[in-house]
């Protein structure tokens, strides 16, 4: 069986007028301030917003220091089905990318606050590396990113 692909491209004027960008990134969480605490107090993020929305829903939004272009934001499961996926939202594979400037401060200080780091540092080609897990146990990357990253943006 042959399938049919239709490939969809723009000139390059097109190209260079386009932006688009990642502006949250949702994470189920089981309570609200527990979230909020362990991101603003762990993690040292930003709270950028807690908007009551219902008497069960609030739009929260965290964000790493520094971070300009996405955030997280915390939504409480309203559901069983939801409530199931908390804490592996990414089938138990790291699914969370945490770059620094400096990967032995934070590493560090994430250690002292008794974060659980279930993979040591590495040095890889593209960086040095430890996996941490979040209160729910969501597997996370702390990346020092060298000059090798392709995930680095530099402009």
């Amino acid at each position: 069986m042959i399938k049919q692909v239709t490939i969809v491209t723009c000139n390059q004027n097109e190209r260079e007028k386009m932006y688009q960008r990642i502006a949250h990134i949702a994470l189920v969480v089981k309570d609200y301030d527990d979230a909020i605490e362990f991101y603003t107090k762990k993690l040292d993020f930003t709270l950028l917003e807690d908007t009551r929305i219902d008497e069960k829903k609030r739009w929260v939004m965290v964000a790493p220091p520094g971070a300009k272009e996405c955030c997280l934001l915390l939504a409480k499961a309203a559901n069983e089905r939801q409530s199931k996926s908390i804490g592996n939202q990414t089938g138990g594979r790291v699914g969370f990318f945490l770059f620094t400037d400096d990967f032995w401060r934070d590493y560090n200080k994430m250690t002292e606050r008794k974060i659980s780091f279930v993979r040591p540092p590495t040095e890889f080609d593209y960086g040095t590396v430890a996996v941490f897990e979040d209160l729910y146990e969501n597997m996370w990357d702390l990346i020092e990113p060298n000059k090798n990253n392709k995930g680095l943006i530099i402009k």
